[in-house]
């Protein structure tokens, strides 16, 4: 079904729009005509193109700048395109000379891990009840013990998940580790580190009691959107790209979707207060909030300290999917009995990747690259309870070679509320979420006030918050932006 989009899109064919802007920065949005897309998120994209104005303006009124003008060279907007907090989701921006930490945002590489196991759909479906019990247990309830020497935490910030795995003389014997995993951390992520010389901004929780230590942090799914699913392969589309990856109909999967954590908001601070504290006197604040670094040497220091923090908060990102997946792997073993489990891709989501003085910032997007035989692998997940998708990229420049991250809200949060109870009852009739509150417990259904926050809260991320994920998935592939392998259906959803 057509939906009516905003005016101020200008349709270029089936599956392209550009958003004309008095800057005339290239924006390019990849969606068909069933794909909405609000006016609010429109609303946000051309105040993003403010800052334009709000990098001449700085660059003219930083004392002793003399390098070149920094500017927004492009931007695109995924098929997911909503409103966020100042930056729509869904958007990639490019520039020169100046960096720009909103466009990160504050969970600080967010994104997705993809396992492939070794169990069929067919041994696990039967188990299911067990796997709920086991799961709750194992992410809520004190199961979850992950312990970590100070020297591994800190090898974590600093490089990454080769950090985290080298730290120490002993071989690291967390539960559901498997061989595989040292040389999978290098070779299956879309970046195994990205190395910093210190992790001086989070030394209270690299020396955490002072020795080894079971942590209460990393391993944590969050809240919000975040998840770990356990899901099997519906559907092939892609032969040959699916044998390559593994996947086959019936095979098992778990993927994951978590960030940074608090470390990602104490990154994100340390840039906005160096930013607001060095911002010139004479230079009225930008209206629309964003303030950005320019790539000059009176303000280094301030942009070297944010980096470091932000790296960090990267890391712990990577280390958090790990031991997310690894606790997806201790509940099957536990339940369903031994099986192989193997990283096929983790791919970020909040980032910058900076090369010499051009940046690109993605924000709720992930990277979508061309290279290799196959192309980056593009996972996309759907609403709780929907399919997702795994898709291979082609690099397509118009995105700045970037995918959306999932389907894309349709109703904000706050909004959700309003949705009715009947929807709710047959969306946990026919689905299984498990949460730290177990809804089926008679004790607890009878406490009538902790159950209406619970419904309020899981309303938040119902499936008719989001927008339909088929339509969003044909927009990449008929846009030759990423081509679909295989599609996922989920078993159950672990909800913060």
């Amino acid at each position: 079904m057509r939906v009516r989009q905003d005016h101020r899109l200008v349709r270029i064919d089936d599956h392209w729009l550009q958003l004309p802007n008095r800057w005339d920065i290239p924006v390019h949005v990849c969606a068909d005509a069933r794909v909405p897309l609000e006016p609010a998120a429109v609303d946000e994209a051309l105040g993003v193109l403010e800052t334009a104005d709000t990098l001449r303006r700085l660059a003219e009124a930083t004392p002793g700048y003399d390098g070149p003008e920094p500017r927004i060279t492009r931007v695109a907007l995924t098929p997911d395109f909503h409103k966020g907090a100042g930056i729509p989701i869904g958007t990639v921006l490019e520039t020169e000379h100046a960096l720009l930490p909103q466009a990160v945002g504050n969970d600080v590489n967010c994104g997705m891990r993809l396992e492939v196991t070794g169990l069929n759909v067919d041994r696990v479906r039967p188990r299911l009840d067990a796997l709920e019990r086991r799961l709750r247990y194992l992410f809520f309830e004190g199961g979850r013990r992950i312990a970590l020497t100070p020297a591994q935490r800190e090898g974590l910030l600093r490089d990454g998940l080769p950090g985290l795995m080298l730290a120490g003389d002993a071989e690291p014997s967390w539960p559901g580790l498997q061989p595989g995993d040292a040389e999978d951390c290098v070779d299956r992520v879309h970046a195994s580190g990205f190395p910093v010389a210190t992790a001086e901004a989070f030394a209270d929780w690299v020396a955490g009691s002072g020795g080894t230590g079971h942590d209460s942090v990393i391993g944590g799914i969050g809240g919000g959107n975040h998840f770990a699913e356990l899901q099997y392969v519906s559907a092939v589309h892609d032969p040959a790209a699916a044998h390559a990856w593994g996947l086959s109909v019936g095979t098992v999967v778990t993927m994951v979707h978590s960030g940074s954590l608090s470390l990602g908001h104490q990154a994100g601070a340390t840039g906005l207060d160096r930013l607001r504290a060095g911002w010139p006197r004479s230079l009225p604040r930008p209206r629309n909030g964003i303030l950005p670094f320019l790539f000059d040497e009176r303000s280094e220091p301030a942009r070297r300290r944010y980096l470091d923090s932000f790296g960090n908060a990267a890391n712990f990102a990577l280390g958090n999917r790990f031991f997310l997946s690894l606790t997806m792997r201790a509940g099957l073993a536990a339940e369903c009995g031994e099986a192989s489990a193997r990283l096929l891709y983790d791919a970020p989501h909040n980032l910058l990747w900076q090369d010499g003085d051009r940046v690109v910032h993605r924000k709720g997007a992930t990277p979508a690259g061309g290279d290799g035989t196959w192309g980056e692998p593009v996972i996309v997940p759907g609403s709780m309870g929907a399919s997702s998708f795994v898709l291979r990229g082609t690099g397509d420049r118009r995105t700045l070679a970037s995918a959306c991250h999932g389907a894309g809200r349709r109703i904000p949060r706050g909004a959700t509320a309003r949705a009715g109870d009947a929807e709710l009852d047959a969306f946990l009739r026919e689905f299984r979420v498990v949460t730290p509150l177990n809804h089926r417990d008679p004790m607890v259904a009878r406490r009538s006030d902790v159950m209406a926050a619970w419904r309020r809260d899981l309303k938040q991320e119902a499936p008719w918050a989001y927008k339909d994920i088929g339509p969003v998935v044909s927009s990449l592939d008929a846009g030759g932006v990423a081509l679909p392998v295989a599609e996922l259906r989920p078993l159950l959803t672990v909800k913060g």
